[in-house]
């Protein structure tokens, strides 16, 4: 069955403005956003609570179950940090947000992120693991690495996707 709508994830690392991007980008397309972090919560989709770094330890298999049906029928925005657990037939378009580190120690600090975590979620960004991560799991034609250190590089990264959208809804439909 062929979507309608396409698959989109958008990721990097934590305090990028993933869910800001995503936000913007359901409330203009109509697309259905999906707050990973919040999935996790409310099905229950964890082993427990991690202490050291403040999160929920994701059991992926019972996330994956979880959404797995909404995702089959096209139009969503995957919030999420990673993208490699997501079968590369569910998505139509990666965007792997990049955010300058001093800016991203500001946002992370300012959301009382522990010292640990702070510091794992720099290296991550500096060593470009999300981004190598989408480039190893996903065709390099759907994966795009987008600015995001200010709300003008917002404003340009929805416009750019929301063409992206219509132009895959553009596209000849594959039966």
């Amino acid at each position: 069955m062929s979507r309608k709508n396409p698959n989109i994830i958008i990721t990097g690392t934590p305090g990028v403005g993933k869910t800001s991007h995503c936000h913007v980008l359901a409330e203009n397309t109509g697309l259905k956003h999906l707050l990973l972090n919040q999935l996790v919560k409310d099905k229950s989709c964890h082993e427990g609570w991690s202490e050291e770094f403040q999160s929920y330890i994701v059991d992926e298999d019972k996330l994956l179950d979880a959404m797995e049906n909404e995702v089959e029928q096209g139009g969503c925005i995957i919030d999420w940090h990673g993208c490699d657990l997501f079968p590369e037939r569910w998505i139509d378009l990666v965007i792997v947000l990049r955010t300058a580190t001093e800016q991203l120690y500001d946002r992370l600090k300012a959301r009382n992120y522990p010292e640990a975590k702070l510091q794992e979620n720099i290296d991550s960004e500096i060593m470009e693991v999300v981004l190598t991560e989408a480039r190893e799991c996903y065709a390099s034609e759907i994966v795009i690495e987008l600015q995001s250190n200010t709300t003008d590089d917002l404003d340009s990264n929805i416009e750019r996707i929301e063409s992206w959208i219509e132009n895959w809804k553009q596209r000849p439909s594959v039966d």
